[in-house]
This record gives structure tokens, C-alpha cells and sequence, in this order.
């Protein structure tokens, strides 16, 4: 019994020495200098396609709306309002710039349904002019922001699925994506005759309309951002109809690109950070951006690949607190 007492307190006499030695410091794990970059990743050739899937429903009448070619002053053609669909493109509005004019026309198979802006008014090359609507059956898909940047530019295909029904078929987009603000159509210009009133006052009465001439002129109503499109004359549509489109706006072969969380921006402009130096410190520079698949981006211009960028991309300044006065 002793003898194991004695052992056990030889035993704590050596770990309290091992504790209290001074020959072994303390080991820390070391870190490396504020805004240094950790994450880092090289540009990548590949074949790239922008393909989005949108969920959408058949529609009578769906309205869409035409852009301006150009930038400039839009003049509206004067026409009177109609519930038969044209059968040729036909010219509604025109966009002058320097003395050189730029039509819009509705396509085919459509009425105008409205003016979107003031007659002579200054507008940019992209803005909605002129609302139009497909007469007959549609189809509709309502898309958000983040998918809106993605196929801003045009449409190369769509092909629809209706749900327990017709499809894939090809589905013909129309017109712009952008939200639409209300569309107004102007009062035609009288183009009948007056006739005095029995009573003595000789008040005329309305003129005589033309046969079908103001049916469907009450103008369009405000929509938000969607994909119109219109499928081929023998498919068979019901109104309400559940339908998916796959939708592809563009190709790039062997295309320069980064993954998206490397990049501020997915469309037109952008901006990545090189890490440069020993130090591996980040630089913003500049980048065109082209197509993107949701999980890589094209760099179009700004890189020639061999840098070495960092993940995440930079980020927009954080805005500075609103001074309180008072």
C-alpha cells in the first residue's frame, strides 16, 4: 500500500513539472495580415450556354410591348383603333434622331393596344414605346429581376411543354420583357356627321362612328416583367393552361469565363478584384461581361486569363449612415 501511494505522487510531481516548464513556449496558430486574400481562382475556357427555364400559362389576347430602334424623339403615327389583327408588319410610331428616322411597327397577327410614352417625347434605345396585343391564344411567363438580366438581350429559342398536353413545340417570342406602363390611345378624330338636336339649343349629338373603328381602343394596362410568346397555328391551346419554357437567349464557343461568385455584376458591365503582389492584396479593375449560365459568366473583355482573381468578387461600398439632425 505504500509503495503505490509513492508512485502516485512521483507521477503528479512530473506533471506539474512538464506544466510550469519554460523551455517549451506555447504554440498559437498564426494568421495571416488583415485583406489578405485566401480564396483565389483562374479564368477557364468553356463552351457556354444561357438557358433558363420559366414556368408560364396560355393566355387570350396576351399585351407586349415594342422598343425604340434608337435613341431619339418618338413621333406617333396616327391610326385608329382596331379589334382586326394586322396582316402585315405595320408602322405605328418612328424614332428621329438627327434627321434620320427609325420605324416601330406591330408584327403580324396583332392590334395596337397603346402609347407608352408622350408623343415627341426623348427617349433611349431599349425603352418601351408602344404597346401591342397577340389576338388569339398566348403564352405568358412572369420572370423576376435576376432572371430578367439574364435574358434581357434577345431570344435565340424558346420551346414550350404544356402540362398533360401538347408539346415540346417551338414558341416565337414577341416583343420586350420590360415592365409596361399603362398604354393610352388617344380619341380618334371625328369622322362622321353631326345632327342638330330636336330641342332648340342645336347641341349636336356624338359623331357617327366608323364600323369597328374604336373597338379596342381603351388602352393596355400596366404589366410587369414577362416573357411573351406565341406558339405555331396548329397547336392546340386551352386558356389557363400550365406551361414550361426553356428558354435559351445565347452561345459562346470556348468562351472566357469565371465562376458568378468571382464577378460584381452579370450583365454588360462589371468588375473583378486581381490579387497581385507577395502580399496577395486585391486590385478592382473593369470587365465586360457576356452571357452566363447561372454558375459562370463570360468575360468578354478585361482579362486575358492568366490572372489569378479572388473569390468573392468586390463588393459594393457600403452606404454611410444618415446623419441625425436636430
Amino acid at each position: 500500500m505504500k509503495r503505490r501511494v509513492g508512485v502516485t505522487a512521483l507521477a503528479a510531481a512530473v506533471v506539474l513539472s512538464g506544466c510550469s516548464s519554460e523551455s517549451e513556449p506555447a504554440q498559437t496558430p498564426g494568421l495571416e495580415a488583415r485583406g489578405t486574400v485566401l480564396t483565389t481562382v483562374k479564368p477557364a475556357r468553356k463552351d457556354l450556354t444561357n438557358q433558363i427555364s420559366l414556368t408560364g400559362k396560355v393566355t387570350i389576347n396576351p399585351v407586349f410591348g415594342l422598343v425604340a430602334p434608337a435613341a431619339g424623339e418618338i413621333r406617333y403615327v396616327d391610326r385608329k383603333p382596331s379589334s382586326n389583327p394586322v396582316d402585315r408588319r405595320t408602322w405605328v410610331a418612328t424614332v428621329w434622331k438627327d434627321g434620320a428616322p427609325r420605324r416601330v411597327e406591330i408584327p403580324i397577327g396583332s392590334v395596337m393596344a397603346g402609347r407608352l410614352m408622350e408623343d415627341r417625347a426623348p427617349v433611349s434605345k431599349g425603352m418601351p414605346v408602344v404597346s401591342a396585343k397577340h389576338i388569339g391564344y398566348g403564352i405568358v411567363a412572369d420572370i423576376d429581376s435576376a432572371q430578367a438580366y439574364r435574358i434581357s438581350g434577345s431570344v435565340e429559342s424558346i420551346k414550350a411543354q404544356i402540362k398533360n398536353g401538347p408539346g415540346p413545340f417551338e414558341c416565337e417570342p414577341v416583343g420586350t420583357i420590360a415592365a409596361l406602363p399603362a398604354g393610352i390611345l388617344p380619341e380618334p378624330e371625328p369622322t362622321g356627321t353631326t345632327k342638330p338636336e330636336a330641342n332648340p339649343s342645336g347641341k349636336p349629338v356624338a359623331p357617327v362612328e366608323e364600323p369597328g373603328a374604336a373597338s379596342g381602343g381603351e388602352g393596355s394596362e400596366p404589366t410587369g416583367l414577362r416573357l411573351v410568346c406565341v406558339a405555331p397555328a396548329k397547336t392546340r391551346l386551352i386558356n389557363g393552361s400550365d406551361v414550361t419554357l426553356d428558354v435559351i437567349t445565347g452561345r459562346a464557343k470556348n468562351a472566357l469565363v469565371l465562376p458568378v461568385e468571382a464577378v460584381a455584376g452579370l450583365s454588360g458591365k462589371g468588375k473583378v478584384d486581381l490579387v497581385i503582389g507577395d502580399d496577395r492584396q486585391r486590385k478592382t479593375i473593369d470587365v465586360e461581361l457576356g452571357i452566363s449560365d447561372g454558375k459562370v459568366v463570360q468575360i468578354k473583355k478585361g482579362l486575358v486569363g492568366n490572372e489569378t482573381i479572388a473569390v468573392p468578387g468586390p463588393n459594393l461600398p457600403t452606404p454611410a449612415p444618415a446623419e441625425v439632425t436636430g
